[in-house]
């Protein structure tokens, strides 16, 4: 019977590990495609902690009280998994290592206390404008919001270095989510009416009975606080929860792509895995660009598939957007952080357009992403070159 009581604690040990290893950062499985397995794990966790749990039981008698050494195997066994089912469940799951703030508290430009040289997540919607610092998203993931009359999800992967916001409806009614892990290094939300992972780089559930749904997308600018006030300067700015004020400062450099640790450091060359790249995926194509070569350029206007797409750099070195020309004959130049086309046309970094009677370009969401996100998420993209 002592047998059943170390099946049952091995079971459980390793049960416990292959729970978590599967979606978190560890040796090699972030670049497993793993997500079925991981999701199954995680679906029938209780059934296997309660079957290795009942083994545990019916040899632990025997197995304390085999010979002179029996307690003292026995005691370490159950120790051992006391301390990985602690770790797993209470260290080293999402949800226990990143808190979403008590409240979300948001300040007017007077009243901002937020450096305007961070960089932010910009929405607007239905004339209501605001400023997500990614110091603060970049800890908690995701905030919920209502904007404009519209309930959003404000979201972001520090791994993967990107924003995503998108409207938490799910079959027509409002969702909440929790940080349940990653997937391919990118942030994974569980909805809690059934329990489906969700994908952050794109909104797609990837595993549960809504696999293959994905979450609306909104519009957003990834700009520095300063820009964005220059020109929403009714904005309203996201300002930081004092009780993760320790977390927001782990993450003081990370914008500037100065941290050294695996995950969050940047390739200063081009095109190596932690390079920064500007993606851009509409109707007929997905491009990247380099953010060294968008440093050196400025401005650089392309064709996307069939679409006449401007990928500017502003002058701040943080600040970018992508915009839909009305022709591909139509050349954008930039000087001041404003366009301007051979035809005497001016336009702000959005596209709103200066020139009387002169309609606004087209914006297009744009990301700053690694390049190994980039490409992992979007395999038919092209390069830039």
């Amino acid at each position: 019977m002592k047998n059943l009581f170390y099946i049952g604690a091995s079971g459980l040990l390793l049960f416990e590990i292959a729970n978590v290893y599967f979606i978190m950062p560890m040796p090699g499985s972030q670049r497993l495609n793993s997500i079925d397995v991981a999701y199954f794990l995680h679906s029938w966790r209780w059934a296997f902690r309660g079957v290795f749990g009942c083994l545990i039981l019916l040899g632990g008698l025997s197995a304390f009280r085999a010979g002179r050494w029996g307690p003292f195997w026995a005691g370490l066994a159950l120790l051992a998994v006391s301390i990985v089912t602690y770790a797993a469940n209470f260290e080293m799951a999402a949800d226990s290592m990143f808190y979403q703030p008590s409240s979300l508290t948001f300040k007017n430009t007077a009243e901002n206390k937020v450096d305007k040289e961070r960089i932010v997540i910009g929405v607007e919607i239905n004339g209501q404008a605001r400023a997500y610092p990614i110091q603060f998203i970049g800890y908690h993931h995701q905030v919920q919001d209502t904007l404009g009359g519209k309930p959003i999800i404000v979201t972001y992967c520090t791994v993967c270095r990107t924003g995503r916001v998108f409207e938490p409806v799910v079959n027509g009614r409002l969702e909440t989510f929790r940080l349940v892990g990653m997937d391919h290094f990118n942030a994974m939300f569980e909805d809690k009416t059934t329990g489906s992972w969700w994908r952050q780089a794109n909104g797609e559930a990837i595993a549960g009975t809504l696999k293959g749904q994905t979450l609306p997308e909104l519009e957003i600018t990834q700009i520095s606080l300063a820009k964005w006030l220059a020109l929403y300067p009714n904005s309203l700015v996201m300002q930081p929860d004092t009780k993760f004020q320790e977390e927001y400062d782990s993450l003081s450099n990370y914008e500037s792509g100065k941290r050294k640790g695996k995950l969050t450091k940047r390739d200063s060359a081009s095109w190596e895995e932690k390079s920064w790249v500007v993606g851009v995926e509409v109707s007929s194509g997905v491009k990247a660009y380099d953010w060294n070569q968008l440093q050196k350029k400025r401005i650089i206007n392309d064709m996307v598939g069939y679409l006449p797409i401007t990928v500017v750099l502003a002058s701040d070195n943080k600040s970018f957007t992508a915009l839909r020309r009305a022709t591909p004959g139509q050349v954008l130049t930039v000087k001041n952080d404003s366009l301007f086309d051979e035809g005497g046309s001016a336009y702000n970094l959005l596209g709103k357009s200066y020139t009387p009677n002169r309609p606004d370009l087209l914006k297009v969401n744009a990301y700053q992403e690694y390049w190994h996100s980039w490409q992992t998420f979007h395999p038919d993209t092209k390069q830039f070159k």
